[in-house]
């Protein structure tokens, strides 16, 4: 337990550098999106990438090494390996690495799946063994109390099995394009809009409003 409360409080570096906590967690996805838009324009300045294959699996390995450059900078400048970040990484490797080496573009498709059904599925079971584990994800942002922590881990254990959903829908009913497109325009703005709608239960149980408000 001692563990778990320690992980979940924010760092002085997260706290004085949240605009970069937050760069390196959407930068190798804005890579995914530049090497899948320029593929073809990269192969041809750089032949050696057409041993990787075609556009996607070009983005796939450019998305492989900004995810480890991302991880390397945030444990030297944050001290620590972010929980989110670290575990969709893993993924990333692994599936990417099974995309290139069979050519096979559906294993880099799956990854959004199988990153968010882990995600749903292990913050769901969590509060089934009364644990909120939220905190591990939001670390830096804010401290909540325990009912606002279940209700949130609640929300986003949903949201992430529906990110899950529609990332299967996508890519198997349309065009690599399209499924590029809305994983780095969609998937982005549903994410940011779905945590701003949770912004009132956030400011409800924050922990520092709550005793503000005590002292009032």
């Amino acid at each position: 337990m001692n563990n778990f409360e320690s992980d979940t409080q924010p760092t002085t570096e997260e706290r004085h550098h949240p605009l970069l906590k937050m760069a390196l967690e959407l930068g190798p996805l804005l890579v995914f999106f530049f090497g899948n838009l320029r593929g073809e324009w990269l192969a041809k300045t750089f032949p050696a990438l057409t041993l990787v294959g075609g556009p996607l699996l070009i983005a796939t390995a450019l998305f492989m090494a900004a995810t480890i450059a991302s991880l390397i900078v945030s444990k030297i400048v944050f001290k620590h390996l972010p929980v989110m970040p670290f575990v969709s990484g893993v993924v990333v490797m692994v599936f990417g690495s099974l995309s290139i080496w069979l050519q096979d573009e559906t294993f880099i498709k799956m990854k959004p799946t199988i990153v968010n059904t882990l995600f749903g599925v292990v913050l769901l079971g969590g509060l089934f063994f009364g644990k909120s584990l939220l905190g591990y994800v939001f670390n830096a942002a804010f401290q909540l109390d325990e009912e606002g922590w279940k209700k949130l881990t609640l929300r986003w254990g949903v949201f992430f099995l529906f990110l899950a959903v529609i990332n299967e829908a996508v890519w198997r009913n349309f065009s690599d394009d399209v499924w590029v497109n809305f994983k780095v325009w969609g998937t982005m703005p549903i994410t940011i809009l779905f945590t701003l709608a949770q912004m009132p239960l956030i400011m409800r149980h924050s922990v520092e409003q709550n005793t503000e408000g005590k002292t009032k």
